[in-house]
């Protein structure tokens, strides 16, 4: 099936349609919808031990309830606790299209999405840049990360406890969604990050842009701490 441009750019934590960007403009982001295909993270060892409910520091001021609160500080601790994934995904585009392939990542800042054929796309962050290659049509688009939604993921370490960040928590029976909201003057977008609710492993994000439309991707099989030894994994190559 071929993948609208759309589908491309919101695999990458990016909107369809994206013009240039002028100086002060940021990309829109990521809702929620679960992806249907395999059970993200199904098999998978938690990154790390859940953090107890009385070593979580409560805020009383915080907009979060203290049970939403624990949940953001162990999914802030999963973040934090690794800075090698690697494993396999499942795009759910916004006209229902599906696509699969393999992800990479590398915290700070690097993350590489190769899909399966027929499709010949490449998702590849540097640290400051992300690129889209397109085999297909030999065309390169590329995206300062810095504006992109990509860097929550990508973040050295991040802090989901901060309601600046987080606008709103969802509780499931196994699961647990995390809201962000983008706003700004070139346009907006939101991003739910969904997790397992007893390992608080991330399982899948949809993004959802200014227009309304939707794209998951599901992660699953995955492992951390694998070594990486291909030195051009995350490399971009100015077309």
């Amino acid at each position: 099936m071929t993948l609208s441009k759309a589908s491309i750019i919101a695999l990458a934590a990016l909107l369809a349609a994206t013009p240039v960007l002028a100086a002060g403009d940021s990309v829109p982001l990521p809702h929620l919808r679960p992806a249907n295909g395999p059970k993200a993270n199904a098999g998978a060892a938690a990154a790390s031990a859940v953090i107890p409910p009385a070593q979580v520091q409560i805020d009383p001021n915080s907009p979060f309830t203290p049970a939403q609160q624990v949940a953001l500080a162990n999914i802030s601790a999963y973040f934090n606790s690794f800075s090698l994934m690697e494993g396999d995904f499942i795009q759910i585009g916004p006209n229902g299209e599906q696509s699969e392939g393999v992800f990479f990542l590398r915290k700070p800042g690097r993350i590489r999405f190769h899909y399966n054929p027929p499709a010949r796309l490449d998702v590849i962050s540097d640290g400051s840049t992300v690129a889209i290659k397109d085999g297909r049509s030999g065309t390169q688009d590329m995206y300062p990360l810095s504006k992109t939604p990509l860097r929550y993921l990508l973040a050295a370490s991040i802090d989901l406890t901060s309601s600046n960040l987080v606008n709103q928590v969802q509780e499931e029976s196994d699961l647990i969604m995390v809201t962000i909201v983008q706003r700004g003057a070139f346009a907006e977008g939101t991003l739910v990050l969904t997790f397992d609710r007893k390992t608080y492993e991330l399982r899948q994000w949809q993004v959802t842009d200014a227009q309304g439309l939707n794209t998951s991707v599901a992660i699953f099989n995955t492992v951390t701490g694998k070594p990486q030894n291909d030195p051009n994994l995350y490399r971009v190559v100015p077309q």
